[in-house]
């Protein structure tokens, strides 16, 4: 049986064409910021005032890493923000999958009216200063469960991992368990833990990401500078323009030191990007399937 060839006409040539070249370009630019500040980190304080990195490093050296590296702060910072990151991401996981199940059985008493309160949650909220009133009311003003569980369950996290389980994990094999005796909380942890992996693994990446960007509430909740996240010192640099004298440690004069403290912009911008750098290799395959099977219907 001979296969019919598809043959491509000239407008469908020009259109892939243009295609391509128009996915090159939106690539180029998307890439190029990341490289220049990559470039830029490794480059000697000299080269970047002067304007000199374009593309590749210039008088490639670690200055930047090094100054940034002796500085308590940064390290302090640094040690923060994953301890919100992993045990913020373990607290909202473990809460959205719980409150995911038993939303996903249709035997649920009261399902649509609980559905509801969480769904209007999503469109009305009680605002900046009653939300801070709690906060304060519960005495979790500088400590570090103010950054963790005012924002403990997303509602859009959940309503994704609720569609996932009630598509995806079939009715039938509720039964089969239930007739050989298990409980929903054996069924919840032995079964539908193990089948939820792609969504687990799209959420945490949602959660992870947000508490390690999360700067916002430290502004609001936060007046220990040890209990600072990275992304204080981080927004400092960037929008404030203020870089901290202790971490320009040079003494070979102004402009010299003016140099260091551009260096550390980039530097401290790469250092702030690798953790998500390194998890999201680790949970991309699974990101497509989960997003997609828990967004289709609900």
């Amino acid at each position: 049986m001979k296969v019919k060839k598809i043959s491509h006409s000239a407008s469908d040539n020009r259109f892939e064409v243009i295609l391509l070249v128009a996915l090159c370009t939106l690539g180029v630019i998307v890439a190029y910021p990341l490289i220049y500040v990559l470039s830029s980190s490794f480059s000697s304080p000299s080269a970047v005032m002067s304007g000199k990195v374009w593309l590749w490093p210039v008088e490639f050296g670690f200055e930047g890493y090094k100054a940034i590296f002796k500085n308590s702060q940064v390290l302090i910072g640094y040690r923060n923000s994953l301890f919100y990151m992993v045990v913020g991401t373990c607290i909202n996981v473990a809460l959205t999958m719980c409150a995911a199940y038993p939303l996903s059985r249709t035997d649920m008493p009261g399902q649509g009216p609980i559905m509801l309160l969480f769904t209007f949650t999503m469109i009305f909220s009680g605002g900046m200063i009653p939300t801070y009133l709690v906060v304060k009311n519960l005495h979790l003003l500088n400590t570090v469960w103010s950054m963790i569980l005012p924002g403990a369950i997303s509602v859009h996290n959940m309503i994704i991992a609720r569609t996932f389980i009630h598509n995806s994990i079939p009715q039938e094999m509720l039964e089969a368990t239930q007739i050989e005796g298990c409980s929903d909380a054996q069924y919840f942890v032995r079964m539908v833990l193990p089948l939820s992996g792609s969504v687990i693994a799209v959420i945490t990446l949602y959660y992870a990401i947000g508490h390690w960007n999360a700067y916002f509430n430290a502004f609001m909740y936060l007046n220990d500078q040890n209990l600072y996240p990275l992304q204080i010192f981080l927004r400092d640099i960037l929008i404030s323009n203020k870089v901290d004298a202790s971490m320009v440690v040079i003494d070979d004069g102004a402009a010299a030191k003016e140099g260091l403290a551009e260096l550390l912009k980039y530097s401290l911008i790469v250092v702030a990007m690798l953790p998500v750098m390194i998890i999201y290799p680790f949970v991309q395959k699974h990101f497509v399937k989960g997003v997609m099977i828990g967004a289709v219907k609900g």
